[in-house]
């Protein structure tokens, strides 16, 4: 690789997946296309968004209540349109996986019936500089089991002078916590550093010691590969604004590994995670789906749903291997433009993000030395959408889906103009 223009423009002339780019809106600074890099905070507009929103109000419409059953995609079974597209981008059974809610929202309800500690089994391990909301839902579930989150939430950080934590590290603590154990709930990608965890390898750990374990994957889903049922990972959720591009605060997601889904867990019920035959029977008592599908509570929000299944029709025909395949050399470019700018410019900038293709996904974070939050201001003003993180981290992230090689040459000339 070099930093250079015809470099870029080669290796966009030989991208099997550049026609994907004129599928989204691109954002347009003085009359051209911005150098996107928050697909890691919120995806593109998909320019077909429009269309399926569009069919699911025309049948409203026409139909009225009677588009439960008789609009194009029935209302009445709209989630399930999605369970082939989720189970092939979290590595899944259809049964395992399910549209619904929103990402913290989904913690709850999978964590009250995965979270079930004892008086002597009630730790639950994290990493340290977890997503605020994790921190949150985690001290709210500690508290609601009458434990003081200080001593039942463990927080693993990084080792002193490095920003990442080591796999054998959460291994070392899952052993030393042992008994104690209750829950793992780490954040599958890291929204800080963009370090990947070993999921398969630390669910393994969790199960030897007796402890349940989760992920968020808020920043890994449509991002890495994934294999959670191979992992045997016990539960996992998402939100779909990120890589999965489906609008600001769209439907979230879940897994429940099909272990689990006869076990008598206890369930924050709803009625639409009542058996399917009996539903409308009105029955008093809660009998649960045997799928991840026991775990929804209320009939689809078939409008902001629309919208994530043209997104997830897109992701479908890219497909992940592809996007994968895409990925590594375009964040690797963005590295090697990182680095010849900084010694050009005489400048420090030192990218916290692991080098290695299986401990990162497109993600770079970016400590500008000396710089901060003046130089994240600067690009912004030459048309670089990118996303700054107290207390000193510009995060970046080139999508397969819709950035470019140039995408990445073009931020390296506004780079070393805003360090000059």
């Amino acid at each position: 690789m070099e930093n250079t223009l015809a470099f870029a423009q080669q290796m966009d002339q030989a991208d099997e997946l550049a026609g994907f780019r004129s599928k989204f809106f691109i954002p347009q600074h003085q009359g051209k296309d911005t150098v996107y890099f928050t697909g890691n905070s919120l995806g593109l507009q998909p320019k077909s968004a429009e269309s399926y929103l569009q069919q699911e109000l025309e049948d409203w419409r026409a139909y009225g209540v009677e588009g439960h059953f008789d609009a194009k995609r029935p209302w009445f079974s709209y989630h399930e349109f999605f369970a082939d597209h989720l189970s092939d981008v979290v590595g899944a059974k259809s049964t395992e996986v399910v549209a619904m809610g929103s990402l913290t929202g989904n913690l709850h309800l999978l964590m009250h019936s995965f979270y079930r500690p004892t008086k002597d089994r009630y730790k639950i391990l994290c990493e340290k500089k977890a997503f605020p909301s994790d921190s949150y839902a985690l001290q709210a579930q500690a508290k609601s089991h009458g434990f003081d989150p200080e001593d039942a939430i463990v927080e693993l950080a990084p080792a002193e002078g490095s920003s990442l934590i080591s796999d054998a590290s959460v291994i070392e603590k899952i052993f030393e916590l042992g008994d104690s154990l209750a829950m793992v709930m780490i954040g599958g990608v890291n929204y800080y550093s963009g370090q990947v965890f070993d999921m398969g390898f630390i669910t393994d750990a969790a199960h030897k010691v007796g402890a349940t374990c989760g992920f968020d994957l808020a920043h890994a889903v449509g991002n890495i590969e994934l294999k959670l049922h191979e992992w045997q990972v016990d539960f996992a959720a998402w939100c779909t604004y990120k890589y999965l591009n489906s609008g600001p605060g769209s439907v979230g997601g879940i897994f429940v590994h099909q272990n689990n889904h006869h076990k008598r867990l206890p369930i924050l019920a709803g009625w639409w995670g009542h058996d399917k035959e009996s539903r409308f029977l009105m029955e008093p008592e809660f009998v649960p789906i045997q799928s991840a599908e026991a775990w929804q509570q209320s009939n689809a929000p078939v409008f902001n749903m629309a919208i994530h299944l043209a997104s997830l029709d897109i992701f479908k025909e890219a497909g992940l291997e592809r996007l994968r395949k895409k990925s590594r050399p375009l964040t690797d470019f963005l590295e090697l433009v990182i680095n010849d700018v900084a010694q050009k410019t005489g400048n420090q900038l030192e990218i916290i993000t692991p080098k290695e293709h299986e401990r990162r996904g497109c993600q770079l974070s970016v400590v500008a030395h000396g710089h901060g939050k003046a130089l994240f201001d600067k690009i912004t003003a030459e048309g670089v959408i990118a996303d700054w993180r107290e207390p000193n981290v510009i995060r970046m992230a080139p999508v397969p889906l819709y950035n470019s090689f140039e995408d990445v040459y073009r931020f390296g000339e506004i780079l070393t103009r805003a360090l000059a």
